[in-house]
This record gives C-alpha cells, sequence and structure tokens, in this order.
C-alpha cells in the first residue's frame, strides 16, 4: 500500500498495467452524478496521466461502485480488456468480497444468513428488504458475523452473496441493526464525517489477464471506534 502526494489524496492498494484500486474516503464519489462534484474516477486518471506522462485521454473503466458514505475498495480499470473481464467476474460472482460494519443493535444471532427480497425506490434513492417477494424485487443474500464486542456497538464481518443497490445498508436495518451514521437505514444520529461505519475491507478475485490470485485489504478509516476493532 502506498500514499500518493497530497494533491490526489490517494490511497492506492493495488497497481498494475491493467488495474488499479484504491482506498476510498467518507464522502467520495466513485463515478460523476448530478451534485457535480469531482469524482474518485477523475483524480485517478489525473494521477496516472501525471505519474507516466501520458497524452492525451486516459482510459480508465469503472468497474463497481461504493456508496458515498461508505469507505474501502474501489477497483478500476485501465485497459478495454481489463474492463470487459472484471466486469464478467463481478457479473459471475466469481469475486469474494468482504465487508466490516459497526451496529449498535446486537443482531439476534452471532453469525447469520440473511436472505431478503430487496425492491428499490428511485425516488429516494433507497432499497427496502422484503422477507417474501413482491413485484420488482431482487433476491439479495449475505452472511453476517460478530467479530468484536465495544462498549456501545458491534463489528460485524459481512460477505456478500448477491450485489444488490444499498444491500448491506438495507438488510442490517431489517433486523433492527441499523449502520452506525446510517440516518436513511434507521440509526438515530448522523457521524460528524456525514460517512457511515461500513468499509469494504477485503476483495479476492483472479486478475483478469495474469489469471493470479489477488487478495486486497483495505485499511480502515482513522476513528475510534475503527480502531478498537
Amino acid at each position: 500500500m502506498k500514499i500518493i502526494s497530497d494533491k490526489s489524496n490517494l490511497q492506492i492498494l493495488h497497481e498494475d498495467n491493467h488495474l488499479i484500486v484504491i482506498n476510498k474516503r467518507v464522502g467520495d464519489i466513485v463515478q460523476g452524478d448530478k451534485t457535480g462534484d469531482k469524482p474518485l474516477s477523475d483524480v485517478v486518471k489525473e494521477y496516472i496521466k501525471d505519474k507516466y506522462n501520458k497524452p492525451g485521454e486516459v482510459f480508465l473503466g469503472v468497474v463497481h461502485r461504493l456508496d458515498r458514505p461508505t469507505t474501502g475498495i474501489v477497483v478500476f480499470a485501465r485497459t478495454s480488456k481489463a474492463l470487459t473481464r472484471m466486469n464478467e467476474l463481478f457479473s459471475n460472482r466469481e469475486t469474494q468480497k468482504t465487508y466490516w460494519a459497526v451496529v449498535k443493535n446486537k443482531p439476534q444471532n452471532s453469525e447469520d444468513k440473511l436472505v431478503h427480497y430487496l425492491k428499490r425506490n428511485e425516488k429516494n434513492n433507497s432499497s427496502k428488504a422484503h422477507l417474501k417477494e413482491v413485484p420488482e424485487s431482487k433476491l439479495a443474500s449475505l452472511d453476517y458475523k460478530i467479530i468484536k464486542e465495544l462498549n456501545n456497538y458491534f463489528a460485524l464481518e459481512i460477505n456478500l452473496h448477491t450485489g444488490r443497490h444499498h444491500q448491506i445498508r438495507a438488510q442490517l436495518s431489517a433486523i433492527g441493526s441499523p449502520i452506525k451514521g446510517d440516518l436513511k437505514y434507521g440509526f438515530d444520529r448522523s457521524n460528524p464525517d456525514g460517512g457511515i461505519h461500513l468499509h469494504a475491507r477485503k476483495l479476492v478475485f483472479n486478475h483478469p489477464v495474469s489469471k493470479e490470485k489477488i487478495e486486497i485489504i483495505a485499511p480502515v478509516p482513522n476513528d475510534v471506534i475503527w480502531n478498537a476493532i
């Protein structure tokens, strides 16, 4: 892991000719949206252009996204071949994605598999978890286990089986354990930085070109609660 210049403030977890993996901070948007705020993809393009003295437009493909208040691993492709193959790995679920989350209310079981049907509400950019299938809902499943009991909170490790909109946030909220800081999904107060305590911690996949097994771990943000885990 390298920390790049203050100008871009990128924390790079992996970099080769085909991929670049960033540890996203709270508030960063992965790709441009209606806010008009500068996206992480543009910051990474500038870094590549500067580092390699690339003339003209830099190619950078967005492989997947993280919610703005979430932190952790984001993968970008530096070649079109890598983008196509990474998209296939993600859509075919040939990656292992592990998240850490901090909740205040202890889940009923110390470890469990959660299966819901998520229905997305485009209007307010949220998803609701239902126990039974409803129209326009999609199956969502994950495993979680409690990995640390803190003074007032519980740290969970989550392995995703599907990649639905706001999946972890909606499913944990549905069992009465919303993520710390997540007002949208029922937590009682926001975090000072506007983020939530959800972190894309680990990603394992086979490299799209070399086929070598890649395992990436993203350090957690520097705050009292994360540091206690």
